[in-house]
């Protein structure tokens, strides 16, 4: 990571892991946190979920013969390193896709528009990312609305995708709920670099390199140390065999 006044950003959240993992403390430069010079400029209003055609229910990749991956976030966890994230993807001139925990966005309500004025796709994972899959349908909806409700105050739109919380994949019940709230698709993944263990940043880079392929979904996380130091040289691997990372939207497009 580049030099610079280092901040403990602390224990931070779990990933979407039912062990309830707690990630190490992240020291990061405030310099690394600043948005990029040449960010898209801000739309009236962000796009709103779309319906792919070809595409199941349940995404878990894209085209299998294009050169692009899509990188998605469990959007959680201190901003500090979240921005430390975006703007590192952002030099790269990679665009990313965030599931956003909606409790998080009322701590962080900023966050919302800096990533979609990164150019990157924003998405809901849930108001307060518990075990979806679990809950009722009442329950569920609650989950699956309350995130919505704050993208839609804080972008005017209920993101582009949804992604269920605590798992992989959603209940025939989620996925329904899903749908009526406004979401055609669930995103899953192919790919799960396993950052949420903790297991060093040359470990997680091995994970989604050793995973990735034309077309990948590769799951990945705010808040851990070892995503910020993993991110520049899973980049770097990415390009060196031609795979560019775009947004799931630019992938499915």
């Amino acid at each position: 990571m580049r030099s610079g006044v280092a901040l403990a950003a602390g224990t931070l959240a779990a990933g979407c892991s039912t062990t309830g993992v707690v990630a190490r403390p992240v020291a990061v430069s405030r310099a690394a946190v600043s948005p990029s010079a040449n960010l898209s400029a801000k739309p009236a209003t962000a796009p709103a979920p779309r319906r792919f055609p070809q595409q199941p229910a349940e995404i878990t990749h894209g085209p299998r013969d294009r050169p692009r991956v899509a990188l998605t976030f469990h959007g959680q966890g201190d901003p500090v390193v979240a921005k430390t994230l975006l703007g590192e993807a952002e030099k790269a001139g990679a665009r990313v896709t965030v599931l956003a925990v909606g409790s998080w966005l009322d701590e962080h309500p900023d966050l919302a528009r800096r990533i979609l004025d990164g150019g990157h796709d924003l998405g809901n994972h849930t108001l307060r990312h518990l075990a979806i899959n679990a809950m009722s349908e009442a329950d569920a909806e609650a989950e699956i609305r309350g995130c919505a409700d704050r993208l839609r105050r804080l972008t005017g739109s209920i993101g582009t995708w949804f992604r269920p919380s605590r798992t992989p994949t959603a209940s025939a019940l989620v996925a329904g709920v899903a749908r009526r709230v406004g979401y055609p698709h669930v995103l899953s993944y192919d790919v799960d670099s396993l950052d949420y263990t903790s297991p060093g940043a040359p470990a997680v880079t091995r994970q989604v390199i050793g995973g990735v392929r034309d077309g990948s979904v590769v799951s990945l996380h705010f808040g851990y140390a070892d995503t910020v130091a993993a991110l520049p040289a899973v980049l770097e691997e990415l390009g060196r065999r031609g795979l560019r990372a775009v947004t799931t939207t630019e992938l499915l497009s």
